[in-house]
């Protein structure tokens, strides 16, 4: 396995949308998620992460070292089971007893083979319910909800299909209506963190892996376009670096410095160009730097 990355990161994430709806709330109609105290726009962790998997999928197409382990239609413990076969071990017969170091050995086969292991970690039930402390392995890269840098203001678009479903319902009518919620547009804000440490200690996330997860970041929409989603676009992804490994300033007075205003508050925002983002970068602390990868 490649050397694990040896510096601490966070990151803030700026990405838009234009008519269209971001991340559906299955329990509301699949209108757009909303805070309802605040009215604040809101994109779920899980959703991100889908779209990064779903990028990597897309550029790596299952090369060695890159398979996806949370994805459509593969059963969590058949992938599990492929540690057993590489690995020569009778699932029905585990015993620690007869090798202490089963654990590591199962997490490190699977976090070199999985790259959404190795970077946000995962429950793998079938080691679970063998009594494996391998089931459960922390990823070094977590993200937070998105929330809208302003307030939203869903919308319900009436649309017809001239195309009807049964010949019986054909006699009745020439159309048939329905229903989809857009926002007419948003940007939303997302914060990041990596940790070297847990990298360091269990899935050794490596450098060329944080490449990758920058790629995959910026271009999270580029390849997953559909009607629902509208146009999508990430804006901005700000990385700060530390010097070491645990870091050298907590998190929050690092996102603090990033700023997000829109520029005529009369108005209600339709585009990019109506924010002004500002970094100031003279109050980071010393020992962290900051890139603007966009």
């Amino acid at each position: 396995m490649a050397d694990p990355i040896k510096n601490r990161y966070e990151f803030v994430i700026l990405f838009d949308v234009e008519n269209g709806n971001p991340n559906g709330d299955p329990d509301a109609g699949n209108m757009p998620r909303i805070d309802p105290e605040t009215g604040h726009g809101i994109v779920t962790d899980v959703c991100l992460k889908r779209k990064i998997r779903n990028y990597v999928e897309t550029v790596k197409e299952d090369a060695p070292g890159y398979r996806i382990y949370i994805k459509d239609n593969v059963p969590l413990n058949v992938s599990d089971r492929s540690a057993f076969q590489a690995l020569k071990i009778d699932e029905k017969k585990i015993s620690k007893k007869d090798d202490p170091d089963i654990d590591r050995k199962i997490r490190d086969y699977m976090c070199s083979q999985y790259y959404d292991i190795r970077t946000f970690g995962a429950v793998m039930t079938t080691f679970v319910k063998a009594a494996l402390n391998c089931g459960q392995v922390r990823g070094p890269v977590q993200i937070g909800f998105a929330r809208s840098i302003d307030p939203i203001v869903p919308q319900e678009v009436t649309i017809t299909r001239i195309a009807i479903a049964t010949e019986e319902d054909a006699q009745k009518k020439s159309t048939e209506m329905g229903r989809k919620h857009i926002v007419p547009y948003a940007l939303y804000r997302a914060e990041g963190f990596v940790s070297a440490n847990l990298a360091r200690r269990f899935t050794h996330f490596s450098e060329e892996d944080l490449t990758l997860l920058w790629d995959a970041i910026i271009n999270m929409f580029e390849n997953d376009r559909s009607a629902a989603r509208g146009k999508m676009a990430v804006r901005e992804l700000i990385v700060f670096r530390h010097d070491s490994e645990l870091g050298n300033a907590p998190a929050y007075r690092l996102f603090n410095t990033v700023t997000v205003e829109r520029k005529d508050k009369s108005a209600p925002a339709r585009n990019y160009s109506d924010y002004r983002v500002t970094v100031d970068e003279k109050a980071l602390p010393q020992g962290v730097t900051c890139t603007r990868k966009i």
